[in-house]
């Protein structure tokens, strides 16, 4: 994956207006054949979430969203993953790639949107939404889970070298969100860097890592991961 440039696919773009919520998404615990632990990534659309930092990935509530489930918390939730958001028009591309219908909440979202765009947002842009303001933090990282909730041959191969992701949130001011809600967002951090150029980061895409690391844009515990895998990758190389 190259680190720079446009992002092949990127539909979810930002309209004149604000953004809107199409979605609020919950999931319920259910088996998951990819692990011992259940799952809760088969989101389904509900009338309203409420939403509130979650604590700690490790010891903390999980999800951000009061009644959604997580079960494999060693990776999953805590503050910096506290909400997940994908746009609409996204999950629409890869239906056409797919040749299929994909619902609200497929990718295992707690915010189905449109008109704002997801899929380029820096790290650290604030939203209102609703009742409540979150900020961007990261990438979604695929799992096992995903693939298996995707059904899909060689699903997170796609996925990866497609490059969008979603992104992750924390809840900075708790509240209620609701379909319908606008999505106000702030200005962007001077650092620019973008959701996308993490998540090649994150797959050993050396100068992506060298942006995430300068900009120190991840948390403490990822940013030293990042700065040591950066400096395998150059001795390495």
């Amino acid at each position: 994956m190259s680190s720079g440039g446009a992002q092949r696919g990127s539909v979810s773009k930002r309209s004149d207006g604000p953004g809107l919520v199409l979605s609020t998404n919950v999931g319920r615990a259910r088996r998951n054949s990819a692990k011992s632990t259940p799952t809760g990534i088969h989101k389904k659309p509900v009338a309203e979430i409420r939403v509130r930092a979650p604590g700690p990935k490790h010891g903390g509530l999980g999800s951000g969203v009061i009644g959604d489930f997580i079960g494999d918390r060693r990776h999953h939730g805590g503050d910096d993953q506290a909400v997940y958001a994908v746009a609409r028009e996204q999950l629409d591309w890869w239906g056409d790639c797919l040749g299929r219908d994909l619902e609200n909440g497929m990718f295992g979202e707690n915010l189905t949107t449109t008109g704002i765009d997801v899929d380029n947002a820096v790290i650290g842009t604030r939203w209102t939404v609703g009742a409540a303001v979150l900020e961007v933090t990261g990438p979604r990282i695929p799992c096992g889970t995903f693939r298996m909730h995707m059904a899909e041959r060689g699903w997170l191969k796609k996925y990866v070298a497609h490059g969008l992701s979603g992104a992750y949130l924390r809840v900075v001011t708790p509240g209620v969100i609701q379909p319908g809600d606008a999505v106000q967002v702030g200005d962007a951090p001077a650092h620019g860097v973008t959701v996308p150029t993490a998540f090649r980061a994150f797959y050993d895409d050396v100068p992506a890592m060298r942006t995430v690391v300068d900009a120190g844009v991840l948390n403490p515990a990822e940013h030293e991961e990042m700065v040591v895998r950066l400096h395998k990758a150059i001795t390495v190389s």
